[in-house]
């Protein structure tokens, strides 16, 4: 049973920091590019940070960049995402996603629940 559940998120004061951590199981985590989306209240879900299965090369949405960043630990089947310097409007759902892409053409897609994080003073 592919599973992929986060946790880490919260509530912190701006300019504070959080680390999130998505635990997988049930799928070969390692083949898979690991991403972290995010979803605020009215808004459409958004990509704030991938890294890759080979190599660890990453990218980052614009809006979060140096301040937020992704690894991965392919022995414990983990992601994470620190995130530094938080802002008001990072406060949203955060989701964890493993993705793959094969051939012939095609794609595999696993969610995680989702994590609250709110930046609040």
């Amino acid at each position: 049973q592919v599973q992929l559940v986060e946790s880490g998120g919260g509530l912190v004061q701006p300019g504070g920091s959080l680390r999130l951590s998505c635990a997988a199981s049930g799928f070969t985590f390692s083949i898979y590019i690991m991403r972290w989306y995010r979803q605020a209240p009215g808004k459409e879900r958004e990509l704030v940070a991938a890294i890759s299965s080979v190599g660890g090369s990453t990218n980052y949405a614009d809006s979060v960049k140096g301040r937020f960043t992704i690894s991965r630990d392919d022995a414990k089947k983990r992601v994470y995402l620190q995130m530094n310097s938080l802002k008001p409007e990072d406060t949203a759902v955060y989701y964890c996603n493993a993705h793959l892409s094969y051939s012939p053409p095609g794609t595999l897609d696993y969610w995680g629940q989702g994590t609250q994080v709110t930046v609040s003073s």
